[in-house]
């Protein structure tokens, strides 16, 4: 008899296994002549190498296929098991981006973010302009992960100006780190509901998933990434075209901004404004307007910015 340990940190294994580890007590009953231990994120198995080997194969395309579709069932479990060890494809659902963190369905919630979706699945270069709460970021993370998890790109690579309505990194306390944390929380935010935390602290630490600030891109190839500039209204127009020209092979960049929330200085033109004017036309390039009808936020915040745009200019 041998025995093998499997370690199930990369994903939330109380999930993973159900509730009072039925899922677990299901897959005794598929390999009988193995003996399996569970203590918490490790797994015991003890029988022949050949046994053992058998259910390594089933166990990875398990895990695979809760990372892909965040949960797992005895129904997945059956395929799995009955199959060559091919992740089932049985239960997707083509409105889905991503099975988030505890069961959460991440879709296209309005008929704009649809288009959006469509837009990144049709254009390399993609730029997504609409006022806050549009889910511009949101989605554009969520088909970043997408991507990722099914193995179409290598990294996600997430960046914003570091420019913020009356804020100056100098001021900030703690290292370049901790300045530039509260820069990058939204997209850190929306990377935690998509991905389980362990897995995402080890996405960080191999560079899989990095973020960074704009000026941090320059002499850069990105090749085999999907690529996101967030809060792009506050790129200047050199820091734009620096950003635009670092793509690289089977990469995918998306842009987007709120050109009502600029926050440059006056006498510094946005960057976004003038790139979806000059690109606009370009084959491959796509841009898609959102508005105060695609606002997913509080029900107040639509009537907030219907208020400022009704406003005359102060």
């Amino acid at each position: 008899m041998q025995e093998k340990i499997f370690s199930l940190e990369e994903i939330d294994y109380s999930r993973f296994w159900g509730t009072n580890d039925r899922l677990l007590d299901f897959v005794r009953l598929l390999f009988p002549k193995i003996k399996l231990i569970a203590r918490g994120e490790m797994l015991k198995a003890i029988g022949s190498d050949e046994d053992i080997l058998h259910f390594e194969g089933k166990l990875m395309a398990m895990m695979t296929y809760y990372e892909k579709f965040g949960k797992l069932n005895e129904n997945a479990i059956m395929q799995i098991f009955e199959s060559g060890g091919s992740t089932p494809e049985a239960e997707t659902n083509d409105e889905i981006l991503v099975h988030g963190r505890n069961g959460i369905l991440i879709k296209a919630r309005t008929h704009n973010q649809q288009r959006l979706v469509k837009a990144i699945h049709q254009n390399d270069i993609v730029f997504a302009i609409g006022p806050a709460g549009t889910g511009k970021t949101y989605t554009a993370v969520a088909m970043a992960v997408r991507a990722l998890k099914n193995k179409e790109v290598r990294r996600i690579v997430l960046t914003r100006p570091a420019v913020e309505a009356g804020e100056n990194l100098g001021f900030l306390p703690g290292d370049l780190r901790d300045k530039l944390d509260p820069y990058l929380q939204p997209l850190y935010d929306a990377l935690r509901d998509m991905i389980p935390q362990q897995k995402l602290l080890s996405y960080w630490e191999d560079n899989t998933i990095e973020i960074a600030p704009l000026a941090f891109m320059r002499g850069r190839t990105l090749d085999n990434a999907f690529v996101i500039l967030d809060e792009a209204q506050n790129a200047t127009s050199s820091q734009l075209k620096m950003f635009l020209t670092r793509m690289g092979r089977n990469a995918k960049f998306i842009v987007t901004g709120d050109v009502t929330q600029i926050d440059l200085p006056h006498h510094q033109q946005s960057g976004l404004v003038q790139a979806t004017k000059l690109l606009g036309n370009i084959e491959g390039i796509e841009v898609i307007q959102l508005d105060r009808s695609d606002v997913v936020r509080h029900r107040l915040v639509t009537k907030i910015i219907q208020a400022y745009e009704d406003a005359p200019q102060l």
